[in-house]
């Protein structure tokens, strides 16, 4: 399998966020249709990997390719549209409501308007299209952001702690949107603190430890 049959292509990557070494070393390979889960500890770099799978972080070091750009290079704009990141804080405008919100992302991605309340209503957030999302909980907002997901139909789509605030009947969201993904050959990373939930949306686990991408369990290289 080539470079450009994978999704996500890193070798020998290196990046320092605030002159701070963060990730050295760390080679990663994700194929079509692929969902890894990635764990370690705090500050062992699990965002910092998912903001350059998202294309928005430099490399230091080493060689990456995402959806067949390489990064670095102008090529990312192109394929930016086609990656979804669904981080700590919610991709949303506070003071629109949960339906204008999408509604405005279905205008710029040019999908029809009701397929923004069709995406909320997958979620189980029809009854709050009209509610703004500055006065939504924490666990409405993490559906409106899966919904996103439904919507924009991204063929790499990067999870940060994407259980977070949702109850138990809402778990099983997370893993239905990965699927989706997956059908549409695309690929999911999905960074979560507690392994035990990645069992279901995850092909293989990879632990960051000492800047570097292993299967979890490994230790780290001397």
């Amino acid at each position: 399998m080539s470079d450009n049959d994978n999704v996500v292509t890193l070798v020998d990557v290196a990046v320092d966020v605030e002159r701070v070494s963060v990730l050295r070393g760390l080679d990663l390979t994700i194929a079509a249709g692929e969902s890894i889960g990635v764990v370690g500890a705090n500050g062992s770099g699990k965002s910092t990997l998912l903001r350059v799978l998202a294309t928005l972080l430099p490399l230091a070091g080493g060689y990456g390719r995402v959806l067949g750009a390489e990064l670095g290079t102008d090529e990312c704009f192109a394929v930016r549209p086609g990656i979804a990141l669904v981080g700590h804080a919610p991709a949303l405008y506070p003071r629109l409501t949960l339906g204008e919100n999408l509604r405005f992302l279905a205008r710029l991605t040019g999908r029809r308007e009701r397929a923004a309340d069709e995406a909320l209503e997958a979620v189980g957030l029809a009854r709050a299209v009209d509610r703004r999302a500055e006065v939504c909980s924490q666990g409405m907002l993490r559906r409106a952001e899966l919904a996103r997901v439904l919507l924009s139909q991204p063929r790499l789509l990067l999870l940060d702690e994407a259980h977070a605030g949702l109850d138990k009947a809402s778990i099983s969201l997370v893993e239905a949107v990965v699927e989706r993904v997956r059908d549409g050959a695309g690929a999911s990373v999905v960074v979560s603190h507690d392994q035990p939930r990645l069992r279901g949306v995850a092909d293989r686990l990879v632990e960051i430890s000492g800047g570097q991408a292993l299967l979890a369990g490994e230790e780290v290289p001397a």
